[in-house]
């Protein structure tokens, strides 16, 4: 057997175990972690003004996932998951604290994903999209929550979360998890409202007006903590 061969079945091997190990490990490590955070959470008016709507759309880095978990545990928002194997190992983690989640990505079944989406948030539901997920590159963005946003009329919550200490795995995204007694900020940045009657131009527009309020949330949280930040 050549050595490449030998690679793809450590590959396999690992990710089976991973597929098994990680739905029944990970959940109870993750919320015994969370529970030594000192959370805080900035720009919580943005958060208010958002919630009291009847449907609720937030964006958020995809390698931040874990870092704000706890922050809106319990509220039935629902996450956008990507149908991959690695996307498989979220579904368990986000039952733990009470969110749900729906299945879906730029690669795989977007139309449908897209239309789940919308007769989610349309009937009363609170999404949250990673806009850079599932495959990056880091900080990319796509106009779907921008063109959800003209659809519904709900306003887009750019969402940045930041922590003084963390594992960052070696990945595109440097997937964050933040350690053992870790300070965590949570940043909710000023909504972005996107006219019903947008053309393509308004949409990229309001696309990056999203990508720059998501990034100076989490520029605002690493200052707050008094940390550089990690880009």
């Amino acid at each position: 057997m050549g050595s490449a061969e030998r690679r793809r079945r450590w590959r396999r091997t690992r990710r089976k175990l991973g597929a098994y190990l990680l739905p029944r490990f990970a959940p109870p490590i993750l919320r015994a972690l969370s529970k030594s955070w000192q959370v805080e959470t900035l720009g919580t008016e943005h958060w208010d003004e958002v919630y009291a709507k009847p449907g609720m759309l937030a964006t958020l880095w995809h390698g931040r996932m874990i870092v704000p978990i706890t922050a809106q545990a319990n509220k039935g928002i629902c996450v956008l998951v990507s149908p991959s194997a690695d996307g498989q190992l979220v579904p368990p983690i986000l039952e733990q604290f009470g969110y749900k989640w729906v299945l879906g990505s730029s690669n795989k079944n977007p139309a449908r994903a897209v239309r789940e989406m919308l007769e989610r948030l349309q009937a009363g539901g609170r999404i949250v999209i990673t806009p850079d997920g599932p495959r990056g590159p880091r900080h990319s963005v796509n106009p779907g929550p921008a063109w959800m946003a003209r659809e519904t009329g709900f306003p887009i919550l750019p969402c940045g979360a930041a922590t003084d200490r963390a594992w960052r795995l070696n990945s595109w995204d440097h997937f964050t998890i933040p350690k053992w007694g870790a300070r965590v900020v949570v940043v909710y940045g000023e909504p972005l409202y996107v006219e019903r009657e947008a053309g393509d131009a308004v949409i990229e527009r309001a696309t990056q007006e999203m990508k720059r309020r998501m990034i100076a949330a989490e520029e605002r949280g690493f200052a707050h903590l008094g940390v550089t930040q990690d880009w």
